[in-house]
């Protein structure tokens, strides 16, 4: 899709709610923002969907093309997305099914859009499909005050995505256990499933730390010179942690995961290391930022000065 038209279709969706005249009139048509694989800059794409149940499937079909398309590999990096669909805007994570989860979810698609099948047959490429998980309706998130609230926020969803990445890892093995010998693992999707939610799991770890010792912590310790002690242990912390991330991130360099094992060894470092950080930090710092509000007020307008 020419990069003019492609804009000029996300400029309709948006003012529309999502709805596209011209050649996508009748289509479902969502929008998909990446981030680059290797420029780190924000990209969106329309691609058209289908609904399974409480998931959306997308195909990166490149119009048949023997490459994959840009979107792809940058969800393969970044596999934290956004998603615009109709009115509304979520996060989500991008996870490409594998083996006979992907050729029944294909089955679906086809079934819906039999145009993928014709995109199929004219190349050797095996078109991926991915699944976009759709928001929780029922979750129901508790209100964020203050820094402390938000903070409290972040480490929910740490806490969350370990214990995910955690719990596919065991079902991975247990599957492996069922076969011994055969060299297979039952359950397909399962391996690109845990790696895609363990790098969303690392990236965002990378960018709370990141953000807490450049900004949050100095800010902090003006105010409170007499807990240095404690945000150099923090720091000190982030520095170990991310120690693992490294490791657990050179696991995850390829689609697949090389040393399982060696992965469930560093995911159990992890656990323990993440889970006492946070509670230490939650202990020492949450009292302090329980007053300061969120979102951070606007600074008030400067009064303009006489020339």
């Amino acid at each position: 899709m020419p990069q003019t038209f492609q804009q000029s279709v996300i400029a309709e969706f948006r003012a529309n709610g999502g709805r596209v005249g011209g050649p996508f009139e009748g289509f479902d048509l969502l929008l998909l923002t990446t981030t680059g694989a290797r420029s780190g800059k924000q990209h969106t794409t329309p691609l058209g969907y289908v609904r399974d149940g409480r998931r959306l499937l997308v195909v990166a079909s490149n119009l048949g093309s023997p490459l994959h398309p840009d979107w792809y590999r940058n969800l393969l990096a970044h596999p934290a997305v956004r998603v615009e669909l109709g009115d509304e805007e979520f996060e989500s994570l991008a996870v490409p099914a594998e083996g006979a989860r992907r050729d029944e979810l294909f089955t679906r698609v086809v079934a819906e859009a039999p145009g993928y099948a014709e995109y199929q047959d004219a190349t050797d490429r095996v078109l991926p499909v991915v699944v976009l998980e759709l928001p929780d309706p029922d979750a129901t998130a508790p209100p964020v005050a203050s820094l402390a609230d938000k903070l409290v926020e972040v480490h929910t969803w740490l806490r969350g995505q370990l214990r995910h990445v955690h719990d596919e890892t065991e079902a991975h093995f247990a599957a492996r256990a069922a076969h011994p010998g055969t060299g297979e693992v039952p359950a397909p999707g399962l391996g690109l499933q845990i790696r895609q939610r363990c790098l969303a799991f690392c990236q965002a770890l990378e960018f709370h730390h990141t953000a807490e010792d450049g900004h949050m912590f100095p800010a902090m310790e003006d105010y409170h010179p007499h807990l240095l002690d404690v945000f150099g242990r923090l720091r000190e912390e982030h520095r170990s942690i991310g120690a693992v991330q490294s490791a657990l991130a050179a696991l995850l360099a390829d689609v697949a995961i090389a040393e399982p094992d060696r992965f469930r060894g560093e995911l159990a470092r992890m656990t323990q290391e993440l889970t006492a950080h946070l509670d230490y930090e939650e202990e020492h710092v949450l009292p302090l930022l329980a007053e300061v509000p969120w979102p951070p007020a606007a600074p008030a307008p400067t009064a303009p000065t006489a020339s």
